[in-house]
């Protein structure tokens, strides 16, 4: 049997879940003498791109993916949250087996999950391994997750009817309409699962969440100085360095190395956002009348949910038939228009960039933030309405267009946005601001940085075990 120290790691469905709970464990075991194997539930076959990442995994670090769990009974306009759930629920019996030939070769000392996985620390009290989660997004969410419990209790009406905001210990008020999506309808089966979760959450033994201090000093504290909740441990900002070779996505780059420094506007929503036809059209001729440089990573629409490429990142007709006719002709020079994908974290990195277009998924927010990039937000799903909240008020790094009535953001709004962030005065405040956090985030991480110390604590817990 090994004496290593090693970690099982069970993230739930989906890349945007995927990506973090690795970039954790690369950051750990570079650090700390431990291998880790991921241990990946499905609902059917790999995705090339999830084959491709796991694939690519450093040496110490393993993967295991479990038998696909059959989810035919699901009705099918049921929710992401539900359906992640149930495949989690459904794959304790195969996670089970895999724990099993683990302890035979293994030193096993933690399982980590992340914010739907705490079905699983059945399976590592049954086998006496310490359960411990990461939490993929903000302190803040974090925060409301643990309070959700005694929320729901004392309320009985939707959040959004609360006659007030709620006041997190730490964080900016929010209001009940800019919480995460799934618990917007407390009669769905997403918010009972999502409950169920975070009833759970007091299991762990410790929570890490993929933030840092200077980013949410109020809500960290908050969280660290409660005492009915497991330990925190902010080891953010954790984030893909690259996982394109420099061949993907080599005519972006080709294009952003002639425009001049901090021009370039970059747009996009994710590899799960998609927008309706009709905000395609508003979106398009805004950037045209903002006569701004930009390059956009365009996906074909949906018109029925932001979050339709969540499983499947590929577009599923051509994005370019969806533009107002003329539009590449007309911006041709000033603007790129990509289709489905461009290698998100070279352009943040290009010296060109000057600006986010973003769905606020945390994961693209820490990307930013280490590459001191300003933002405008533009939530779509999931709690990415909280993100934006805490970027446009509580830090004020991000400009927030606001939706008409009809739900959409009109050209004349964004145009004006778009020029307010790349030659406003306000965006050169953004800038510097977002600069202050791209020093903060690079001292946390360094050697005596305060994530660094974090993830060292942990470290000295688990090899006790």
């Amino acid at each position: 049997m090994e004496n290593t120290p090693h970690i099982a790691i069970f993230p739930s469905p989906g890349m945007g879940h995927l990506i973090p709970l690795v970039q954790f464990a690369k950051r750990f075991i570079s650090q700390h003498k431990f291998t880790a194997t991921l241990i990946v539930p499905t609902d059917g076959p790999l995705l090339k791109a999830q084959k491709t990442f796991l694939d690519a995994l450093p040496a110490g670090i393993g993967y295991v993916v479990l038998p696909p769990v059959n989810l035919d009974d699901l009705p099918s306009d049921v929710n992401i949250e539900t359906q992640i759930a149930i495949t989690v629920a459904r794959s304790l019996p195969s996670l089970r087996d895999v724990f099993k030939s683990l302890l035979a070769t293994k030193k096993l000392v933690a399982l980590v999950v992340d914010l739907f996985g705490t079905d699983a620390f059945d399976v590592a009290n049954e086998f006496k391994v310490s359960p411990y989660i990461f939490f993929p997004s903000t302190a803040m969410s974090l925060s409301f997750f643990l309070h959700l419990p005694k929320l729901d209790e004392a309320e009985s009406c939707e959040y959004r009817d609360l006659s007030g905001p709620i006041q997190l210990p730490g964080c900016i008020p929010i209001h009940g309409r800019d919480l995460l999506d799934p618990v917007q309808d407390r009669k769905n089966d997403a918010y009972k699962w999502i409950l169920h979760h975070t009833k759970r959450y007091r299991l762990a033994e410790g929570i890490m969440v993929n933030s840092f201090k200077d980013l949410e000093e109020g809500a960290i504290k908050a969280l660290q100085e409660e005492s009915d909740i497991p330990p925190v441990y902010p080891v953010g900002p954790l984030i893909q360095i690259d996982s394109s070779s420099a061949a993907d996505g080599s005519e972006c780059l080709r294009w952003l190395d002639n425009q001049p420094r901090g021009s370039v506007l970059f747009i996009s929503f994710g590899s799960g956002g998609t927008l309706s036809s009709d905000q395609i059209n508003e979106l398009a001729l805004g950037l045209e009348m903002s006569e701004q440089r930009f390059l956009w990573v365009v996906r074909s629409p949906n018109n029925e949910a932001a979050n339709a490429n969540f499983f499947n990142v590929e577009s599923q007709k051509d994005p370019f038939d969806f533009l107002p006719k003329g539009f590449l002709e007309r911006t041709n020079g000033n603007g790129l228009v990509v289709p489905s994908w461009a290698p998100q974290a070279q352009i943040l990195r290009h010296h060109s960039t000057g600006g986010f277009l973003t769905h606020c998924g945390w994961n693209s927010i820490l990307e930013t933030v280490v590459n001191g990039i300003p933002l405008i937000a533009w939530p779509l799903y999931a709690e990415q309405k909280m993100n934006a909240v805490m970027l446009s008020e509580g830090l004020k790094v991000a400009l927030r267009p606001q939706v008409d009535e009809n739900g959409l953001v009109g050209r004349a709004k964004i145009a004006k946005v778009v020029k307010c962030l790349m030659e406003g005065e306000e965006g050169k405040r953004l800038r510097n601001r977002m600069r202050d956090l791209k020093d903060a985030a690079a001292k946390v991480l360094s050697d005596g940085g305060s994530s660094t110390k974090s993830m060292a604590e942990l470290a000295g817990k688990w090899n006790k075990n």
